[in-house]
């Protein structure tokens, strides 16, 4: 028998990846509902992918400036129903590798999004972010669905 972690768990320190802000805006309409009831926190991440010897999409500066205004809306929505959180910005090659070292160092009870959408062929071209989150995952991974409703109060 596998052993089951109750739900108010695995919303008490939340690793919430940010990758644009139609992204958080859709994962904190889902999310927060939910750990403002467990009285859990957030912790918003935001990757900056670097190229690994390719030249970078755009200039450090402007992603960093990009993930601050991500940052931003997303405490701000944090804020309003009164859940506490932190902000991380991270760098790396591997956004996924990257997302899944961060959750561990910040000692987080799950890791949870909404995935962006796409076709079959943009996931494949990818590496499909949202399958290998939850496949290489060495703790709970919530995915919203991306129509979800808040939950009923």
């Amino acid at each position: 028998m596998t052993e089951q972690t109750a739900p108010d768990t695995l919303l008490q320190r939340v690793i919430v990846p940010l990758a644009s802000e139609s992204d958080a805006q859709k994962t904190c309409q889902s999310l927060l509902p939910r750990i403002e009831d467990s009285h859990g926190e957030v912790i918003f991440l935001h990757v900056i992918e670097k190229g690994g010897g390719a030249p970078d999409k755009a200039s450090v500066e402007q992603m960093e400036t990009r993930a601050e205004v991500l940052f931003d809306k997303a405490e701000a929505a944090a804020s309003a129903r009164g859940i506490p959180a932190e902000r991380r910005l991270v760098y790396g090659t591997d956004v996924v590798e990257t997302i899944l070292e961060a959750a561990q160092n910040e000692s987080a009870s799950s890791v949870a999004f909404t995935p962006r959408a796409g076709n079959r062929l943009v996931r494949w071209l990818s590496g499909d972010t949202a399958l290998r989150l939850v496949t290489e995952s060495s703790i709970p991974v919530i995915v919203f669905p991306e129509s979800a409703e808040e939950p009923d109060s």
